[in-house]
């Protein structure tokens, strides 16, 4: 057991490794029989069915409730580019779609096709269980009216597929998780030079309050420029960087210890959050501020996954290739032999507090940009998920080791288990007790390795 925690393997693939075998699991939980119901689908219904008649005349069938309806829409459009006539679009109950082809029997009018959804299709009407066909099924209906004699059900090809590993899924896990990773990087810092903060929920949710107060009072409000809303989400990034940069002084100068001073940062933030923002949240109607949080600009990949991305590239460059990313690993390590080799551990820690403030702002701004409004209670309890990303990434709590791409795989499989969870039919009350168990798992892991570690010195 020893050799296993050791070995190179489990300290350099270990988290890389648990991602693939989520992603393995999950893939394999979700696999089931796809019966579409897209636009596409719509479109092969219509060429299958145009191939076969031209001039077909098609009764369209599908569920009520509106799920299925722009599959109706899209195939009836699809059928009469065709050339095709649509008799009508039948949206209801089996009782509905019986009284329908009872009318159109007894009104004498041809029926060559009918065009359905597969769940539409099942309802024991249209395909009723052997033996089961009354005078209310297709059969039965057929038989009593020769125009419906040769009506045919077409309905899309099903296909067996994972629900999970879609490039859709796959996109929205990555934006699910996106403005967590990126506090996430700045919590790495923090971690690594033996801190925490614990103010970065706070701070998310006051950067996009003080973001939309700027732009609703000095930006324009609903006529603000690009240049006018740039301006004011510099100014709340740069008040969350000052609040970042006063934890950091108050560690460093005054030696209060982080967890008490993020803490009181923490209770400062939400409640000026909040009193700026006395009613709910403050909207923000500009053009364009949806802009970062909803919108994609490159290959279809989200704006806030190209910025994580973007970020996370930079701080594996700052920590692995820079000065400052070995004066950080060194402070954590140990603070006061950094100090006798000439490391200003006091600039470094007010860096890496600020910083994190920074990219809390950051992730406030994007939570601002997609819901389009500035919520004070935006991140309520996001510092617990953002040091769980940290330390399933392999970040030590006791300081002086992790890696940033550690902590974006964290992160991941965070959102892996996540997203497999609600597919699977996970509650909510247990997918804590398995976050939990991660999280405990996470830290066993580490100490473990460094017992290990131990051993062998």
């Amino acid at each position: 057991m020893k050799k296993i925690f050791q070995s190179r393997i489990v300290s350099e693939f270990g988290t890389l490794l648990v991602l693939l075998l989520l992603f393995a699991y999950f893939t394999v939980a979700t696999w089931r029989v796809i019966h579409p119901v897209t636009d596409e689908a719509a479109r092969e219904v219509a060429g299958k069915i145009s191939s076969q008649n031209s001039s077909a005349r098609v009764l369209i069938a599908v569920r009520g409730g509106g799920g299925e309806q722009p599959f109706a829409e899209e195939l009836k459009a699809s059928l009469e580019q065709a050339g095709c006539h649509v008799i009508a679009v039948e949206s209801g109950s089996p009782a509905d779609f019986s009284a329908t082809l009872q009318k159109l029997g007894e009104q004498n009018q041809t029926v060559h096709f009918i065009a359905a959804t597969f769940e539409a299709s099942a309802n024991g009407v249209l395909r009723p269980e052997p033996g089961k066909a009354g005078d209310h099924t297709l059969p039965g209906l057929q038989q009593r009216h020769p125009s419906l004699a040769g009506a045919t059900v077409v309905v899309p090809e099903s296909y067996e597929s994972s629900q999970f590993l879609t490039r859709g899924n796959v996109l929205n896990i990555a934006n699910h998780i996106s403005y967590t990773a990126i506090i996430a990087i700045g919590m790495t810092l923090v971690i690594i030079t033996a801190g925490i903060d614990l103010s970065v929920g706070s701070l998310m949710a006051f950067a996009a309050v003080t973001t939309a107060w700027m732009i609703e009072h000095w930006g324009g409000a609903a006529d603000a420029t690009a240049i006018g809303m740039i301006c004011c989400c510099v100014g709340g990034l740069g008040l969350c960087g000052l609040f970042g940069a006063f934890s950091g002084v108050m560690i460093t100068a005054f030696r209060i210890p982080a967890f008490i001073c993020t803490l009181g940062v923490m209770m400062i933030a939400r409640g000026l959050a909040h009193t700026i923002a006395p009613r709910e949240n403050i909207s923000v109607d500009a053009a364009g501020f949806d802009w970062l949080g909803s919108q994609s600009t490159l290959f279809g990949v989200p704006n806030p996954v190209m910025l994580m991305i973007l970020l996370f590239i930079g701080a594996h460059i700052l920590m692995t290739r820079t000065t400052l990313g070995r004066y950080i690993y060194a402070v954590g390590g140990n603070a006061e032999a950094a100090r006798l080799s000439g490391v200003p551990v006091k600039w470094v820690l007010i860096f890496v507090y600020a910083l994190c403030g920074l990219l809390a702002g950051v992730a406030g701004i994007i939570n601002a940009s997609l819901f389009g409004n500035g919520n004070p209670r935006f991140g309520e309890g996001e510092e617990l998920q953002v040091i769980a990303a940290v330390v399933v990434g392999g970040t030590s709590l006791a300081g002086g080791e992790g890696r940033i791409l550690g902590t974006l795989i964290g992160a991941l499989i965070i959102a892996v288990i996540y997203s497999g969870m609600n597919q699977t039919g996970v509650g909510e009350h247990m997918q804590k007790v398995v976050f939990g168990l991660l999280i405990l798992a996470a830290v066993l892991l580490d100490q473990l390795k460094k017992r290990g570690l131990k051993q062998t010195t």
